[in-house]
C-alpha cells in the first residue's frame, strides 16, 4: 500500500522518535556521604577516562547526610544506586523489608590491616581518657544507624553502656565534627579522612578508639540496588561499574597523583597537602580493585548488629548478592 506523503511523514517522525527514545541513557542518581574518597562524586571529574558516561547510562551523585537516608530513598525510587553500610543493609532488608535489594559491588572497607579506619576522638586535656569515661558524656555521628554509629555503639555495648540511657548522641556532618569538638560541645566525634588530618584538630585531640578496634575486623560498605532495576538495565549497570572501575584506577596511578590532588582539593576546599597525604594511598581506605566485596566480613558486621539488637532477626548476606554485574565490569578491564 502507497502511503500519502503526510502519512509518510507521520510514519518517519514516530520512528525517529522510537529510536531517539530507546537511545536515552539510562539515569542512575547514586548516593554518596562524604568526599574526598567517594567515587560516585568524583566521577564527574574525569567523563574522559569512562567510555559509556552519558551514552548508556548518565550519572547523578546525589548527597545524603547518612546511610539510613538511603533506605528512604531507595524505597520512594529517589535513587537507583546506594552505598550502604554493613549495618543499614541490614535495616533495609531485614527491618524495612526491602528483600528485592541486590549486593552488587564493593564500595570500600574500613579497617583492612594496613588500611585506615574510622576515628572516634576525644580532646587531649579533656575529661575523657577511657571508654568508661564516655558514661554520661555527649557523642556525635553523621547519622544514627550508620556504619560509624553502630560500631561506636557497639564498642559502648561490649562496655555495658546503652543509648540513651549512658551517653547522649547527636547528629552532625563529617565537615563539622572537628568543630564540635574544638569547642567542646561534645565528648566524642566520629571523624574520617582528610577532615581528622587537621592540624588544628591533630593538635588538641587524638583516637580514644578507631572503628576496627570496636568491632575486631573489617567494616565493609557495598553498592546495591533494586533487583528489578537491575534486570531491566543490566548492560548500563555494568557499563556504570566499568567506567567506575577505569576512573578509580585512574585515581590510584601514581602519575596522575598531582592532577588527582588538586581535583579533590578544589572540590573539598581541603588543602593540597592534607588531601595528598589521605587520599587514594594507604592513608585512605581500602578499596578492591575489581571491585569486588568480601562477603565474609559483611556478614560478620551483620551478625554483630544482631548481637546488640539493631537487626530483628538473621541476615544471610550471600543471598542477596549478585556479583555477576561487576565481574562483568571487571573482565573489560583484564
Amino acid at each position: 500500500m502507497k502511503l500519502s506523503r503526510s502519512a509518510a511523514l507521520a510514519l518517519a517522525g514516530a520512528l525517529l522518535a522510537t529510536t531517539s527514545a530507546q537511545a536515552e541513557p539510562v539515569k542512575l542518581r547514586a548516593a554518596w556521604v562524604a568526599t574526598a574518597g567517594e567515587m560516585a562524586v568524583l566521577m564527574a571529574f574525569k567523563t574522559d577516562v569512562a567510555k559509556h558516561w552519558n551514552k548508556s547510562y548518565s550519572l547523578e551523585a546525589i548527597h545524603l547526610q547518612g546511610t539510613p537516608s538511603m533506605i528512604t530513598a531507595l524505597a520512594a525510587n529517589e535513587i537507583e544506586l546506594a552505598p550502604l553500610a554493613y549495618s543499614t543493609l541490614g535495616l533495609a532488608i531485614v527491618n524495612a523489608h526491602m528483600d528485592d535489594l541486590r549486593i552488587i559491588a564493593d564500595d570500600f572497607r574500613d579497617g583492612t590491616p594496613g588500611w585506615y579506619s574510622f576515628e572516634f576522638m576525644v580532646l587531649n586535656d579533656g575529661p575523657v581518657k577511657t571508654i568508661a569515661d564516655l558514661k554520661g558524656k555527649t557523642l556525635a555521628t553523621n547519622s544514627i544507624g550508620a556504619g560509624p554509629d553502630i560500631a561506636m555503639e557497639y564498642m559502648l555495648f561490649k562496655n555495658h553502656f546503652t543509648r540513651p540511657k549512658d551517653f547522649t548522641v547527636i547528629e552532625a556532618a563529617f565537615p563539622n565534627m572537628n568543630s564540635l569538638l574544638l569547642e567542646r560541645k561534645v565528648d566524642l566525634i566520629s571523624d574520617l579522612t582528610p577532615f581528622a588530618l587537621d592540624p588544628k584538630l591533630r593538635a588538641a585531640a587524638s583516637d580514644l578508639f578507631t572503628q576496627r578496634a570496636a568491632v575486631g575486623g573489617e567494616t565493609q560498605m557495598i553498592w546495591v540496588a533494586h533487583g528489578a532495576f537491575l534486570q531491566k538495565n543490566r548492560a548500563a549497570v555494568v557499563d556504570f561499574l566499568e567506567d567506575y572501575l577505569r576512573i578509580m584506577q585512574w585515581y590510584f596511578d601514581p602519575p596522575n597523583r598531582p592532577a588527582m590532588v588538586k581535583i579533590v582539593s578544589d572540590f573539598t576546599k581541603v588543602p593540597l597537602a592534607i588531601i595528598d597525604k589521605s587520599i587514594f594511598n594507604q592513608n585512605d581506605f581500602y578499596r578492591d580493585p575489581k571491585g569486588l566485596p568480601n562477603i565474609q566480613a559483611l556478614q560478620a558486621n551483620v551478625d554483630m548488629a544482631q548481637t546488640m539488637g539493631v537487626l530483628k532477626q538473621h541476615l544471610a548476606v550471600a543471598k542477596y548478592a549478585d556479583l555477576s554485574y561487576i565481574q562483568a565490569a571487571a573482565k573489560r578491564l583484564e
